[in-house]
C-alpha cells in the first residue's frame, strides 16, 4: 500500500465514524441492523445533499433572474435527513440502552 492510500483510507475512516448499530428490544436481529445501517446511510445521504447544495450555490447564476433558491432547498433537505436521522438514532439508542 502507497502512502497515498493510506492516507486517504485514514481520511475516510475518519469522515464515516463505525456504523455498529444496537440492537433493539422487540426486532429481531437482521431487522434491527438493518434498520441501523439504513439510517446511517440515510445520514450520509443527508451529507451529501447539504454539500450538493453547496456546490449548487458556488456555481449557481447569481443574476436576478437565476434559480436562488435550488441550492438552499438540497442544503435544507440534507440538513432535514441529518436532523431526523439521528434523532431517530438517538432515540432507539436510549431504548436499547
Amino acid at each position: 500500500m502507497t502512502m497515498i492510500e493510506r492516507a486517504t483510507g485514514v481520511t475516510l475512516a475518519g469522515l464515516i465514524p463505525g456504523a455498529k448499530p444496537t440492537e433493539i428490544p422487540g426486532l429481531s436481529g437482521p431487522v434491527s441492523e438493518l434498520m441501523g445501517y439504513g439510517l446511517w446511510l440515510i445520514i450520509l445521504a443527508g451529507v451529501g445533499g447539504v454539500g450538493f447544495g453547496i456546490y449548487k450555490l458556488a456555481v449557481s447564476d447569481k443574476s436576478r433572474n437565476g434559480g436562488g433558491s435550488e441550492p438552499f432547498k438540497w442544503m435544507g433537505g440534507g440538513v432535514a435527513a441529518i436532523l431526523l436521522s439521528s434523532s431517530l438514532i438517538t432515540i432507539l439508542n436510549g431504548i436499547a440502552g
